[in-house]
This record gives structure tokens, C-alpha cells and sequence, in this order.
């Protein structure tokens, strides 16, 4: 499912900047951002600017949006400097367009998710991001779908997202063969905590991963 080369690397729900520039001295490609208020994981957008004007360059800074309204979405983009917008949401494909930036879209893997049917509804998503599924909880939930179900070739990249640690990343990767990953919790201490030992370590058994 990966485009030839390295499996690229998003920690996500950064709350801090020490744990932004961690990520970032550990070997990052993306630092995530939530703006999502349910979320243990939510930053302000004032925040989040901080974080990112202090992000070298070639690091991706990736906002996380939930069913949110556009002019929210809107007045987050005037005050950071995003790059990429991923919805995790129930968004229809018109909610996703327009801000002038790619996005990705998240698709919650319930069994009766086609990937085919996503990728023809969000046919101008940079990538589809897969998750697990739990009632009424949009990511975040430490869980993870069944990584021996069969996935279509979809001729568009596949982040993997859900229930990633340091112990089962590299497994994943060997069994979806993912263009990306995309880790939360499992290189925290405490919610919305990052652990910068853990952040190194996931990384290193992503980059020795072989598929």
C-alpha cells in the first residue's frame, strides 16, 4: 500500500512545544495539532503558532479537525501556518474543500467500511488515513482495527493511525505496508504528554520495519 521508499512518521496530538521539538530531534516527518475541544489532546490556536513558527523547516504541521464548522476552520488557518488539514470526522467530501491547503481524511474501520467507496467520495484527499473505530470517540482511542483484513490496492497513499506503540508498529507496518504512520498515545506518559524516550524509540522500530 506504500509508495516505494521510507514509511514517513506523524506524531500527533502535540500539546507542547518541547515535545514538538522532540519529535522533530527524533527523526519526525509531521507533528499533528488538534483542534478539537473534546479532545485531552486540544490546543489553542495561539498555541499551536507558537509551536509551529518554531519548527525547522521540512516538517509538516498537520491540523486535526472534527465535524468542525468552516468559519472555525477558517479562523484557525488565518492565525497558524498549517500545511496539511486532516479531518477525522463524519465530514462529507464539500466540507474538506476550499481552504486552499490538501487534506487528509480519516476513515474509522468499521466492517462494513469500503475503501474503495472513500477513496471515489474524497477522490482529491492527499491520503486516506486508517483508524479503529469506537462509538462516538474520533481517534485517540488507544485501539486497533483488524490488521489482517484485506485492503485494496487504492492507488492513493494509506496512513495507518490507531493503537500504535513502540511493541506493535513495526508488525503493522510488515501487514498493511502503510505510506505512513501516525502515532498518539502510544508514545505519551500521561494524555496530551509526550515521552521524548518513546518518541525515539517508535521511530527506530519504524525505520527498521521491513515489508
Amino acid at each position: 500500500m506504500g509508495i516505494q521508499g521510507r514509511v514517513r512518521i506523524k506524531i500527533c496530538g502535540i500539546t507542547r512545544l518541547e515535545d514538538a521539538l522532540a519529535a522533530v530531534h527524533a527523526g519526525a516527518d509531521a507533528i499533528g495539532l488538534v483542534f478539537y475541544a473534546n479532545s485531552p489532546r486540544v490546543v489553542s490556536p495561539q498555541l499551536a503558532r507558537e509551536i509551529c513558527t518554531c519548527l525547522p523547516p521540512f516538517v509538516s504541521k498537520v491540523g486535526l479537525f472534527v465535524n468542525a464548522p468552516r468559519k472555525d476552520i477558517a479562523k484557525t488557518l488565518e492565525t497558524v501556518p498549517l500545511d496539511l488539514l486532516q479531518f477525522h470526522g463524519d465530514e462529507a467530501p464539500e466540507d474538506c474543500r476550499g481552504y486552499s491547503k490538501p487534506y487528509i481524511k480519516a476513515v474509522r474501520m468499521q466492517d462494513h467500511v469500503k475503501l474503495a467507496d472513500e477513496v471515489g467520495q474524497f477522490s482529491d484527499a492527499s491520503a486516506l488515513l486508517l483508524d479503529a473505530f469506537m462509538e462516538g470517540v474520533y481517534g485517540g482511542t488507544g485501539q486497533v482495527f483488524d490488521w489482517e483484513r484485506p485492503l485494496p490496492e487504492i492507488g492513493k497513499p494509506l496512513i495507518l493511525a490507531g493503537g500504535l506503540t513502540v511493541e506493535n508498529v513495526a508488525a503493522a507496518i510488515r501487514q498493511i505496508k502503510p505510506y505512513a504512520v501516525d502515532v498518539s498515545g502510544g508514545v505519551e506518559s500521561v494524555k496530551g504528554i509526550k515521552d521524548a524516550a518513546k518518541i525515539a524509540e517508535f521511530i527506530r522500530e519504524v525505520r527498521n520495519a521491513k515489508y
